[in-house]
Parts: structure tokens; C-alpha cells; sequence
């Protein structure tokens, strides 16, 4: 069956769905937007990524065409006509075109894109190798972190980086050299049981708070924090979070052997019940 997307307020085939070369997202990068997966015919935490994709369209004053009601149905209806019950879901919103190639976005129409894919599987028994790199992720004064938009150049210059040293993917620091993200993803450390994640200029991710509710209920203690390059070389554990990727297992850090060099105890359990509530009703909205 070939892909469906919505574009333009209707569904098209993909291969027929296009965006204006005056668009702001392609002059500028000017537009927001979020990312589910579906499991088993349920789309994870749709009404808080719902919720987080409002909030960056308040952040840079981006009115959604849509109301929360009718933007769940559409994202839920793009994965049904797909015929999909594991699926990697992608919406955008850009700022839209006002018929000039110049930065004002006066009269310019937002444009909602739906699309759905078959779900990519990034899992990693093994664990990742991962390497600090000299790409900073900006401040909130400078481009905020907590708005999850279509400027991503910075993170995928950390990736190009990262390749170039043979890695598998790349630490970010911020700009006072404190551990930051890996493009798309949060980060957590594990101490002697304890779960500690960035607090500054990092995406407030789902899947980042699913994993702390996830460790509570489970006895972890979590704790919101500033970390050092230093509290990550000497971890027992670090782990990686993210929508599409789930929670994947670090095993080495810019050339050093963290714990064990194995996926460890508490990503273990944790990674269980994330599994679990994938397709619990609890945690999911069904997509028939």
C-alpha cells in the first residue's frame, strides 16, 4: 500500500504531498513539530506530545490550524489509513508562505503535515559508543531547547562530528560544559542506583519522563541536576532517551568503559516496564 500523508488540510498519497519552496521551514527552518511511535495499534503518550507541540507553537508564536481534538483525530487517522500497528508518526507545523522569499512572516499560512511510517527499529543490545563533541548545544537565550523545532543544523552537526570519529553517536555539553544531550536524545547517569538527567537546555523529552515516572514506581531515585563529564566517565550506568529510539544502553564514553561495558541492572528493569507500558491503555491511545 503506498504511504498516505496529510498536507494542505487533506489526505494525499506521499509521493503526491508537497510544500512551497517559499515555505519559511525551507527558507528558514521556521516551524515546530513533534514525534509518536504506535505499538501494537496504540500511539504512545499522544495527548502529552499533543500538549508539548502547543506549547513550542506558543513559544514562537505558531498558530495551529487545528484544534488538540482535531489534531489527535488527524494523527490517529494518518496511521490508520497507513494500515499500520507498529508505526514511526512525524506531524509538522511551519510557518507557511506569504508568496516572498523574505524573513517577515506577515500573512504567511501555516501548514500541517501529517506522515507515518513502518516503526524504526533503533534498539542496541550491545550498547552505544559514544564521543563528546566540540559542537555546543545553544542556550535558551540563545535558541531554546525546550521548543522542539525544525532548526535542528546544531544537533546535526554534532552527528557529522561524530560519524568523522567513528562512533556511534555524540555527547553534547552546553555551553558552560556541562553534560547536555545527544542529538535527539536526553541522558541519564546511574550512581549506585540513583538516576540523575540534565536540567538545563535540554528538550523536556517524553520518553524523559516516562523513564522518571517509570524509576519511581520502580524505587529508583531520580533527581534533576548539573553533571559533569566527570559524573558520566565514572557512572555505573548511562542510558539514552528518546520517542523513536526508546532507551538505549552507553557502553563507552569518549574512550573509556563505562560500568561494566554492559547494558546494567537499572536499564534493565527500566527498559521492561517501558516496554510494558507501551501498549497499555494507561499510557496509549488506540488507533482502531
Amino acid at each position: 500500500m503506498s504511504p498516505v500523508a496529510y498536507v494542505g488540510g487533506q489526505f494525499v498519497p506521499e509521493a503526491e504531498a508537497s510544500v512551497s519552496i517559499l515555505d519559511h521551514a525551507v527558507l528558514y527552518g521556521d516551524g515546530v513539530f513533534e514525534t509518536v511511535i504506535a505499538w501494537e495499534g496504540r500511539i504512545f503518550r499522544l495527548d502529552a506530545h499533543v500538549r508539548r507541540f502547543l506549547r513550542s507553537c506558543a513559544a514562537v508564536a505558531l498558530d495551529c490550524p487545528v484544534t488538540p481534538e482535531r489534531l489527535t483525530e488527524r494523527v490517529v487517522s494518518t496511521v490508520r489509513r497507513n494500515g499500520l500497528a507498529d508505526a514511526y508518526v512525524k506531524w509538522i507545523l511551519t510557518r507557511g508562505s506569504n508568496g516572498t522569499p523574505l524573513m517577515d512572516p506577515t500573512g504567511c499560512v501555516p501548514n500541517l503535515i501529517i506522515m507515518a511510517r513502518p516503526f524504526i527499529d533503533r534498539s542496541s543490545e550491545t550498547g552505544l559508543r559514544l564521543k563528546t563533541v566540540a559542537v555546543r548545544r545553544p542556550p535558551g537565550q540563545v535558541l531554546d531547547a525546550h521548543v522542539k523545532s525544525l532548526n535542528y543544523l546544531n544537533l546535526v552537526m554534532a552527528k557529522i562530528e561524530a560519524r568523522a570519529a567513528a562512533v556511534d553517536q555524540a555527547l553534547m555539553l552546553d555551553v558552560h560544559g556541562r553534560v547536555c544531550e545527544a542529538p535527539g536524545f536526553n541522558v541519564f547517569v546511574v550512581t549506585d542506583g540513583v538516576l540523575r538527567t540534565p536540567r538545563h537546555d535540554v528538550l523536556l523529552g517524553i520518553t524523559r519522563q516516562t523513564t522518571m515516572e517509570l524509576a519511581e514506581e520502580l524505587g529508583f531515585p531520580v533527581v534533576e541536576t548539573d553533571l559533569e563529564l566527570y559524573d558520566a566517565y565514572t557512572a555505573d550506568e548511562i542510558f539514552l532517551t528518546s520517542t523513536a529510539g526508546g532507551l538505549l544502553p552507553v557502553r563507552e564514553l569518549d574512550g573509556r568503559t563505562i560500568g561494566s561495558g554492559e547494558p546494567g541492572p537499572v536499564l534493565s528493569a527500566l527498559q521492561d516496564a517501558y516496554r510494558a507500558a507501551l501498549s497499555s491503555p494507561r499510557w496509549s491511545t488506540p488507533v482502531g
